[in-house]
């Protein structure tokens, strides 16, 4: 039987009314549950009402914490979403499934058109897909996944088969892509980044005009609050935008929003030293991609990083006429575009990263537990938005609200640069709060209230990948076949040693 069904298999014993009652399921069980549940045969949704399909970046941190109680479900969840690949290798951030009706999602497959809008740039003939993409975290979720059971990886020719097109995913990405000519990939529509509805994406998208309201219907609405949910201004916008790049069939480099953001960076940062782990355990020496993520380590601080603000920052590449780099009043050489001056959770995701500068990881650190974020203090879980900001709203979508997957992130980053005591307090936080909110979407900052969908896929399989990692492990000692989710980038940090 698999393990998953193993967890979660009620028992069959005949209820007797002067049974003691029974205690609450363990938070691992639970976590489980919420997995299977979400399960679909092939795939697992984020949530079974308000996000009925499979999205990309979901299924890469639910295939993390799959790992630990099904490998092959795991392996199976990189599949499908990998069979969907387009042939100029993106792969989509949604994979439509044809059994839920059109209406349940917006936008649904009839908007996106993938089959015939997306034929230039190979889209698949017989899935229907969206045009856009979302963070590449799939090479970092391939290689744990791969870690979980080694043998069975082997036996069924996991890395070998999903490898091809991993390396064809960062291909894209780092080609058709690099619209800002500096080696970093580019976003050309907010969904793209993951965190939909940042407020730094206000300044690039009041360029754009939005779509009529009765142009679309919103099915986020019947799921959620209003006052939690993006405006209708910005929902236009998004639609615009996602309109002009479908008629465009979904080429690269014309459009009017095009922003290199820091947290999809580190992650194709990350993946690009998950897949030189890759190609080591599949013959290769690995080397070439270790140095490719050393270059694009040095292009993100290049270009993102402000020493005056300790932190990263988007730059938006549509913002203006290229100029003399202004960073804490200090002339920068050269660079297309301008930062973005909105500190977003996005801005500290690089802390993951194992060849940062050592004065760049420790003003991270300031930064997160300071008064922007105020994380161990005024915070138990990483706030998307800076607290003091005047767009923060403690409950609206990415403005505010503490994610499960990017205090997930942070927890990696500050255990690989010896902050052990905030990794052990932020990964108490992250288990003590999906206990309490039922395994929300997301929460508030400040009180852990639960907001958006319960039982989210990737707050339950994050949830399970805490309770299996083994925080005793010195993390300068993880090798990089440790099923925790350090062990790529600690082992990496070993070999890229210190620069700073």
């Amino acid at each position: 039987m698999d393990r998953t069904a193993q967890l979660t298999a009620r028992r069959t014993e005949r209820e007797l009314v002067y049974d003691p009652p029974l205690t609450k399921p363990s938070l691992h069980l639970r976590a489980a549950r919420v997995l299977e549940t979400n399960w679909t045969g092939t795939n697992t949704v984020p949530s079974r009402s308000l996000y009925p399909h499979q999205w990309s970046w979901d299924s890469a941190f639910i295939a993390i914490g799959l790992r630990h109680i099904s490998p092959l479900r795991a392996q199976t969840e990189l599949d499908t979403l990998l069979d969907a690949q387009w042939g100029d290798g993106r792969i989509p951030h949604i994979v439509f499934n044809p059994s839920v009706p059109l209406d349940a999602y917006f936008p649904s497959p009839d908007f996106w058109r993938s089959s015939t809008a997306g034929r230039a740039a190979g889209a698949p003939r017989t899935v229907q897909t969206s045009g856009i993409v979302q963070p590449p975290v799939h090479a970092l979720a391939a290689w744990l996944v791969h870690c979980a059971d080694p043998g069975l990886s082997r036996a069924r020719g996991f890395l070998s088969r999903v490898y091809p097109r991993l390396a064809a995913w960062h291909r894209y990405l780092l080609h058709r892509r690099d619209l800002g000519g500096g080696g970093l990939a580019s976003v050309v529509h907010p969904w793209e980044q993951g965190m939909d509805n940042s407020p730094a994406w206000d300044a690039p998208l009041s360029r754009i005009t939005p779509a009529p309201a009765r142009s679309f219907r919103r099915a986020d609405l019947d799921h959620g609050a209003a006052e939690d949910r993006p405006t209708d201004l910005d929902y236009g916008r998004y639609v615009r935008l996602a309109t002009d790049y479908r008629d465009r069939g979904y080429a690269d480099g014309a459009g009017d929003f095009a922003v290199e953001d820091p947290a999809f960076n580190a992650l194709l940062i990350a993946s690009e030293h998950a897949l030189a782990r890759i190609a080591h355990e599949l013959g290769a020496t690995g080397t070439a991609r270790h140095a490719r993520a050393e270059r694009l380590t040095a292009a993100l601080v290049d270009r993102l990083w402000d020493p005056a603000r300790g932190m990263f920052f988007c730059r938006d590449l549509r913002g203006g006429e290229s100029g003399r780099d202004l960073r804490g009043g200090e002339p920068g050489r050269a660079l297309r575009g301008g930062l973005i001056p909105e500190r977003g959770v996005s801005g500290l995701v690089p802390l993951l990263l194992p060849g940062l500068p050592r004065d760049i990881a420790a003003a991270l650190v300031r930064t997160a537990s300071g008064p922007h974020f105020g994380l161990g203090d005024t915070t138990r879980l990483v706030p998307s938005y800076d607290l003091l900001g005047e767009a923060f709203d403690r409950h609206r979508y990415w403005r505010g609200p503490a994610w499960f997957n990017t205090s997930w992130l942070l927890e990696r980053g500050l255990r690989m640069y010896g902050e052990r005591e905030r990794a052990g307090a932020l990964r108490e936080a992250v288990l003590e709060l999906a206990d309490t909110s039922d395994f929300a979407e997301y929460v508030d900052p400040y009180t852990g209230e639960a907001c958006g969908a319960t039982g989210f896929g990737w707050t339950a399989a994050l949830t399970l990948d805490l309770l299996h990692s083994d925080t005793s492990v010195s993390d300068t000692a993880v090798n990089g076949t440790s099923v925790s989710g350090t062990s790529v980038m600690a082992s990496a940090a070993t070999k890229g040693g210190d620069q700073g």
